[in-house]
């Protein structure tokens, strides 16, 4: 089995009342997952609402997700920034950690050439000289896409192990596969494709819907090991109408994720931070259509 497969759920960030974050909530959250049996974690992400948090808050999650999951699942820590400085310091205390891969999008909002683009690569990866490192492709987030020449040029790094690939193609998976040769390994990104992704070449997936429907996934990517096609096909449907119903809300879609994970579990993991919106009274019906449908197809499925 390859050291990065499986199901990686994307961490979602863990407040208290006051909207700052719960460490206690995050080794919750995090022990919740490993229990379910996931193949790793995906902390300080999209999903994790990085891009709001401070470097000192990023530390802090990242810090109590290792003290209890270190040694029984892989975890990947994003810990890209805006600028250069502050992501290697995160990738640097990543690494003291004991992480098992760090990972970055690009830098966004100034179009960067592409040599600037692997610079910044490499000097994050520099910061972690013993870690392995993931490119996190997401353009139509980051506004840069991972071209095969800038690949290639990543591929000269040998701390690159992979590629997180959130683009709406599976094609780019399966280019991504063949350049980068039989032992690199890439993650199908979109929740809504999984299947797709794992069957065209993806070794396992990176989602941010994953922890709130933790057990279809499971299921599916089982599936999918075991050329169970028609069974993965009809999994991901029901999970893709469940993604679809979510995404109705006015509130976004991580507040929704939160509560629905509230209300099946027990878990409090806060709302969203501004400028993210949180839920309003009329997102109530699409929650509880959520829930039941997420019951419908584990009793279905499970």
């Amino acid at each position: 089995m390859k050291k990065y497969h499986g199901i990686i759920p994307a961490f979602y960030a863990c407040y208290d009342e006051k909207g700052e974050i719960n460490p206690g909530t995050v080794r919750d959250f995090a022990s919740y997952l490993v229990e379910k049996g996931v193949q790793g974690l995906y902390v300080g992400g999209s999903s994790g609402e990085c891009i709001y948090h401070s470097v000192e808050e990023r530390k802090m999650v990242l810090e109590n997700v290792m003290a209890v999951a270190r040694g029984k699942i892989r975890i990947i820590a994003h810990v890209a920034c805006n600028n250069t400085k502050d992501s290697m310091s995160l990738a640097s205390h990543a690494e003291s950690l004991g992480v098992d891969a760090i990972a970055s999008i690009p830098p966004i909002y100034f179009h960067l050439p592409e040599p600037a683009i692997a610079k910044y690569w490499n000097d994050i990866s520099s910061a972690a000289p013993n870690t392995d490192f993931v490119i996190y492709n997401i353009p139509q987030l980051a506004g840069v896409s991972l071209t095969i020449p800038l690949f290639k040029e990543m591929l000269k790094n040998p701390r690159v192990v992979a590629v997180k690939n959130s683009s709406m193609p599976t094609q780019d998976i399966q280019m991504f596969k063949m350049y980068g040769g039989k032992d690199f390994t890439v993650f199908n990104g979109p929740d809504e494709q999984f299947v797709s992704g794992r069957v065209i070449g993806a070794d396992g997936g990176i989602g941010g819907t994953y922890a709130a429907l933790v057990n279809l996934f499971l299921k599916m990517d089982d599936a999918v090991e075991k050329n169970q096609i028609e069974l993965a096909r009809d999994i991901q449907n029901a999970v893709d109408a469940i993604i679809y119903k979510m995404c109705e809300a006015k509130g976004n879609l991580y507040a929704v994720l939160k509560e629905v994970i509230r209300r099946r579990t027990g878990l409090y993991l806060g709302s969203v931070r501004a400028p993210l919106y949180p839920l309003v009274p009329s997102d109530e019906e699409i929650i509880m259509e959520t829930i039941s449908m997420i019951d419908d197809a584990e009793n279905t499925f499970l």
